[in-house]
């Protein structure tokens, strides 16, 4: 797999579980109404975005520690 298409799918995930995680009850009773609401948000109309990008800059950074850590251990 192309690394932009993994990259982008880990982005997709990350925003379905996020948005499901902390929106649960609204995105299954009615998710129409909760899209259409975005824009009262006190956070901003484009806050899943930005929290999902903030999340999986976090997890890049966690995966590239690990990815050296890997890397110091098979070295020796």
């Amino acid at each position: 797999m192309v690394w932009w298409k993994r990259e982008l799918l880990i982005f997709v995930g990350l925003f379905l579980v996020l948005a499901l995680g902390m929106h649960h009850q609204a995105w299954l009773s009615h998710p129409l109404v909760q899209i259409r609401e975005l824009h009262g948000s006190p956070l901003g109309p484009w806050h899943p975005l930005y929290l999902t990008a903030l999340a999986y800059l976090l997890l890049w950074i966690v995966r590239l520690v690990f990815r050296g850590i890997a890397k110091i251990f098979k070295r020796g």
